[in-house]
C-alpha cells in the first residue's frame, strides 16, 4: 500500500475510532436512551460518509488527482476497519467490563422502542412478543453482540466504500 494512502488511512481510522469513542461516552452521559435514538444512528453514519468522503478527497489531492479504484477502496476500507475496531474496544469494556448495567439497561430501552414502533405499524401480540425474545435472546450490547456487530460495520463499510471509491476514482483516457 502506497505510503500517502496508509498515513491517512490511519489517520482518518483514528480520527473514526475516537469520534465513535466520544459519542459513546457523551450518550453514556446523558441518557442511556440515546443508544437507541435512531435520529443519531442517522446522523453518525452521515459522519462516517462525510470522513470517507474527505479521507479519498486528501488521498486524491496528495497524488495528484491519480487515484484508483483499488486505492480508494483499500484506504477506505483499512480507516474504517480500524475506527470500528476502537470504537466497538470501547464499547465492549464500557458495556461488559465497566457498567454492565447500563447494558441490560440499553437493552430494556430497545425492547421498548422495538415494542413501541412494532405497535405504531400495527403488529400482533405475537410479533411484538417474538421480536422482545430476539432482542434479549441475541443480546446486541454482549461481548458476542459487539463482536457480531463488527461483521455487520464491515458489510456495511464495504458497500460504502465501493461506492466512496467508484465516486473518486480518477477518470482513464477510456472513460472520455
Amino acid at each position: 500500500m502506497d505510503a500517502i494512502l496508509k498515513k491517512n488511512a490511519i489517520n482518518y481510522g483514528l480520527i473514526s475510532g475516537l469520534i465513535g469513542v466520544l459519542a459513546t461516552v457523551t450518550m453514556y452521559s446523558i441518557d442511556l436512551k440515546l443508544f437507541v435514538n435512531m435520529w443519531i444512528g442517522f446522523s453518525l453514519l452521515a459522519v462516517w460518509i462525510i470522513i470517507g468522503v474527505l479521507l479519498l478527497s486528501k488521498c486524491k489531492k496528495e497524488k495528484a488527482g491519480n487515484l484508483t479504484f483499488k486505492e480508494g477502496f483499500t484506504a477506505y476500507f483499512l480507516s474504517a476497519l480500524i475506527g470500528i475496531l476502537i470504537s466497538t474496544a470501547f464499547n465492549i469494556f464500557l458495556l461488559n467490563i465497566f457498567d454492565t448495567e447500563a447494558r441490560d439497561q440499553i437493552t430494556e430501552h430497545l425492547v421498548k422502542f422495538q415494542v413501541e414502533m412494532l405497535e405504531k405499524f400495527g403488529g400482533t401480540a405475537e410479533q411484538i412478543t417474538q421480536a422482545e425474545e430476539e432482542i434479549r435472546t441475541k443480546a446486541q450490547f454482549s461481548v458476542k453482540g459487539q463482536l457480531f456487530g463488527i461483521v455487520q460495520s464491515l458489510i456495511g463499510s464495504i458497500i460504502l466504500g465501493l461506492i466512496l471509491a467508484a465516486i473518486f476514482k480518477s477518470k482513464t483516457r477510456e472513460d472520455f
